[in-house]
């Protein structure tokens, strides 16, 4: 067996005293789907203790991370590899930090000894708390146990959300070198593997690696708000597409209440840019009231904005409308149509953009030799005038009847997916 991961994930046997969110009789954080795995020494496992079975981070003794059952942790990101913290870390504000998760199929046959289907998963905390506790998932159909986990604790001295940076995951193996990994990893999970992502990996240490992710810390926040563009009539929702003079895209705009209590009045308004107009009669909200969607008639979302109405922790909802990108001012070549998306909570503005890139390719730019190289940004600003709090009322006109006002009890389930 060969220690080819020390460079990548230092030493650390710190011991993790929590409870498991699985299985509550436990008195460790680490947890598995036989409700207590055994343990083993390197010793143990050279000398054939497994026989045939495929069993995953069990060795007490790992010349990398010591206690593989400790096989979730965390740093400061970009931080030196030796400072993983397997139990505790005290995070800041505005500071990025990576977690770890380790995976190692422990049986010493190798390529006789094949784990099958193995994913991994990290459940990630969405609502504001002092403490924020991670969870990392590791499963494989034919190993014994077939699902393992551990956890790492994030504490700040003020109520922090920790929002997972886009992107960022990624698996580490000899073979592979660094592999992206989809963002499926903290949610329905991403297959890993040894020579490719296909949810093979054999038995020793020659074969084993390490998951990682990012997570950013905010502190105080109230609210996540999450701006996202698509082509009127495609599926996919993204940061940005590329649209011409002419297209409609569709927004959308999902709020997510991320405080203990409920809050009310929930503004939402968005800010278009000069080139993008606002179809009329194009806003939806979508809420567990309104799970199917309900048209708003009044057409202010993009100047006063609309109350949504009222949400218990963890209630979301989406607001969704149609713009038309035209031209007013865009320049040749490249521009970037910067779209901004607010919500107004207990008086505190959270917001989030997404972007239309146009190219301007008319006769008259073909005329210009030296059209624009780099996009130019078209309300590149992001910064909304006040949002006018015109009560429930805003959210009736049209819609639902005087008087009325949605309250979102409960949490939305539907995701950008599913609301196709």
């Amino acid at each position: 067996m060969r220690n080819i991961y020390k460079s990548i994930l230092g030493v650390s046997a710190a011991a993790i005293v929590a409870v498991s969110t699985l299985t509550p009789a436990l008195v460790n954080a680490w947890g598995d789907s036989d409700n207590g795995r055994p343990s083993y020494t390197l010793s143990q496992i050279e000398n054939g203790v497994l026989g045939d079975t495929i069993t995953f981070n069990s060795i007490s003794n790992n010349q990398k991370i010591g206690n593989e059952k400790n096989f979730v942790g965390a740093k400061v990101a970009g931080a030196n590899v030796s400072t993983w913290n397997a139990d505790t870390i005290n995070v800041k504000d505005g500071e990025t930090y990576t977690i770890r998760l380790y995976v190692h199929n422990n049986n010493p046959k190798g390529t006789e000894a094949v784990a099958k289907d193995v994913k991994a998963t990290f459940s990630i905390p969405t609502t504001v708390a002092k403490s924020q506790t991670i969870i990392g998932y590791l499963d494989s159909s034919n190993a014994t146990p077939t699902r393992y986990w551990d956890e790492v604790t994030l504490k700040a001295s003020e109520n922090i959300y920790l929002e997972y940076v886009d992107g960022s995951a990624r698996y580490i193996n000899d073979n592979l070198g660094t592999v992206k990994l989809s963002n499926s990893v903290i949610t329905s999970g991403a297959l890993l593997g040894y020579d490719q992502l296909d949810g093979k990996i054999p038995g020793c240490y020659q074969y084993d690696g390490v998951v990682m992710i990012d997570v950013k810390v905010h502190s105080s926040v109230a609210a996540k708000i999450s701006k996202t563009v698509r082509i009127k009539g495609t599926k996919t929702w993204s940061e940005s597409v590329n649209a011409k003079i002419g297209d409609e895209v569709e927004f959308q705009i999902e709020y997510v209440n991320l405080l203990t209590a409920q809050v009310d009045n929930v503004m939402i308004r968005d800010v278009l840019p000069t080139n993008v107009e606002y179809v009329k009669d194009s806003t939806y909200l979508y809420n567990s009231a309104y799970q199917k969607g309900i048209l708003l008639g009044d057409n202010t979302l993009t100047t006063d904005g609309i109350n949504i109405g009222s949400y218990s922790p963890k209630g979301n909802a989406y607001v969704r409308f149609t713009g038309k990108v035209v031209n007013k001012t865009l320049a040749c070549g490249a521009n970037q149509l910067v779209n901004w998306a607010s919500a107004t909570v207990n008086k505190e503005v959270y917001k989030d953009d997404a972007s239309v890139m146009v190219n301007r390719d008319d006769e008259t730019c073909k005329a210009d030799p030296t059209p624009n190289p780099t996009p130019v940004q078209d309300n590149p600003s992001g910064t909304p005038t006040t949002i006018v709090s015109t009560g429930p009322e805003t959210i009736v006109a049209g819609a639902i009847g005087a008087g009325s006002m949605v309250t979102a009890f409960g949490y939305f389930i539907a995701s950008r997916k599913k609301l196709m």
